[in-house]
């Protein structure tokens, strides 16, 4: 058969040449025919179908009835012998056993036409029927095999959708995160500000106050610990925005695998519902010979699945560094919170011992000016002890000289002259009282001399007492009142520096009370919340 859609051939095109055994054998007839009349056969039967070519294929022998027929007359006359007038009425005739064996050959010619007409009929019909069934099997297969492309599509489409879905939260979860972090850090610059701001403060500290202590110790630790939590959320941090570029790069993978597979579902699901009485197909020549196929269904699946797989590991990762956030905000807002509570501790501490040695400068400090007072009363007692003194002093040495001036023999040295370089006047009886003249609580009263100036071997009963010799009757009594007196003025200044260094360490303990309970502990009243420090504020 011809290709559908091929031009179709007359039969007046081609020529073909007639068989050779149309009739029978004429060996039999006389030799005077031969060669007489030269017999041209037609080359083509005109009463034969429009396509003979078909029966061309089947018979072996094609009889042809063009001599016999007045349509014969249409080949071209160049080809027909020329007539010839004056042949003899013998040349057209044959014998009866030709006649018959000719029409037996006609019958069984016709017969075998019909027969091999009739068998390609069959098979042809046959033929038709067996391309149609195998067509159609082919085309119920191949909307088969669509129907199983889609549905495969459909299944990885959901499951892209679905890892696309967990993807996207994921990444929204950890971008979360990630800003919580971000606030976490922000915080902690007050906090450090806050520190290094008491350190500086502390720096201002005056004198022996200006020590190492426990609360320094600390606020350097707290330095420290905020400055390794910084370091710590910044690689986390990090960490986390190198994660979120990762679940974009595979969730922009994931959104091109779902678009392909969306745009190839739609077209698969179009060519599935296709059907011969559909509108819009026809012929597109020559596309079968196109093959524009880039995968083969395991390398596609694979793809798929790959990308999928990648998903699911970005989300792991992410899932993980996620619960590291999460413990890192915890643990540095505990750390950061213990410190600040510790370095509290220690200044609450350093505080009171501060406020408790300030307070025992102060006692100190009123003591020692009592003493002070005191001690400037001994100074003038003293003093009017030493005015009175000297008109005893002016009598003895006066009778002294005045003795002197006695005559001769009466230059006697009686007891009165003995006497009179130790009389009462010049020097005192020798206390028999002790240090216990004075008690070092009892005070003269206004205007009245000091009983402990009667006593010759103590001038400051309270504090200092000076030793002195017991032999009264070789020493001035006015020299051992000025040595008392020099000992009270070294006594009184030595008590001056002592109230000058207290009050030089009351302002400093003051200074630093200042600076730690007002300037530090005011600062540090601001110190952030734990939901602030997790980043959640």
């Amino acid at each position: 058969m011809e290709p559908v859609g091929s031009t179709l051939i007359a039969t007046y095109a081609h020529l073909k040449p007639t068989p050779t055994n149309f009739l029978p054998a004429i060996g039999g007839i006389t030799s005077s025919y031969r060669d007489r009349f030269p017999h041209y056969n037609v080359t083509h039967s005109l009463s034969l179908p429009w396509r003979p070519s078909t029966y061309y294929k089947v018979a072996s022998n094609s009889p042809t009835l063009g001599p016999y027929c007045t349509r014969a007359q249409r080949v071209s006359e160049s080809t027909m012998a020329p007539f010839v007038s004056n042949r003899t009425t013998l040349f057209t005739r044959y014998t009866l056993d030709d006649w018959y064996r000719s029409n037996l050959t006609n019958y069984q010619e016709s017969s075998t036409s019909r027969h091999n007409s009739e068998r390609l009929r069959v098979d042809t019909s046959r033929l038709i029927q067996d391309k149609y069934q195998q067509i159609r099997k082919t085309q119920v297969d191949s909307t088969q095999n669509l129907g199983e492309r889609v549905n495969d599509i459909g299944f990885w489409k959901s499951e892209i959708t679905h890892e696309l879905d967990e993807l996207i939260g994921e990444t929204n979860a950890i971008s979360d995160l990630k800003r919580r972090l971000e606030r976490a850090l922000i915080e902690t610059e007050a906090p450090l500000q806050v520190t290094r701001e008491c350190l500086f403060h502390r720096e201002k500290r005056m004198g022996i106050d200006l020590v190492h202590d426990e609360a320094e110790k600390e606020l350097l630790t707290e330095v420290d610990i905020i400055l390794t939590c910084q370091e710590r959320m910044k690689l986390h941090l990090d960490k986390a925005i190198t994660q979120l570029t990762a679940d974009r790069a595979v969730q922009h993978e994931l959104e091109k695998d779902l678009s392909d597979k969306q745009a190839a579902h739609r077209i698969d699901d179009k060519c599935h519902h296709l059907r011969n009485t559909s509108e819009g197909i026809g012929f597109f020549r020559g596309v079968e010979n196109v093959d524009a196929t880039v995968s083969v269904p395991e390398s596609w699946a694979k793809f798929t699945d790959d990308n999928i797989l990648c998903s699911q590991s970005e989300r792991a990762a992410s899932s993980k560094l996620r619960e590291d956030i999460e413990n890192l905000l915890v643990v540095t807002a505990n750390e950061m919170w213990n410190q600040f509570s510790r370095v509290n501790l220690a200044f609450t501490n350093r505080i009171a011992e501060t406020a408790d040695t300030k307070n025992k400068i102060q006692i100190h400090l009123s003591k020692t000016l009592q003493e002070i007072f005191q001690t400037e009363m001994t100074i003038e007692s003293i003093k009017k002890a030493i005015r009175e003194k000297s008109a005893f002093l002016k009598v003895a040495q006066t009778r002294l000289d005045e003795r002197t001036r006695r005559p001769n023999i009466e230059l006697c040295r009686d007891v009165a002259q003995l006497r009179l370089p130790s009389t009462p006047e010049t020097r005192q009886a020798p206390c028999t009282a002790g240090v216990n003249c004075l008690s070092s609580s009892e005070e003269p009263a206004s205007g009245s001399t000091p009983t402990w100036l009667n006593c010759p071997e103590e001038i400051n009963p309270t504090s200092y007492s000076l030793s002195v010799s017991r032999d009264i009757g070789s020493r001035d009594p006015s020299q051992i009142l000025q040595q008392r007196l020099k000992d009270a003025e070294d006594t009184l200044q030595s008590l001056v520096h002592t109230k000058a260094t207290l009050e030089h360490e009351l302002a400093v303990k003051a200074n630093t009370l200042y600076i730690d309970q007002e300037k530090c502990m005011g600062m540090r009243k601001s110190f952030p919340n734990t939901l602030r420090l997790v980043g959640f504020c």
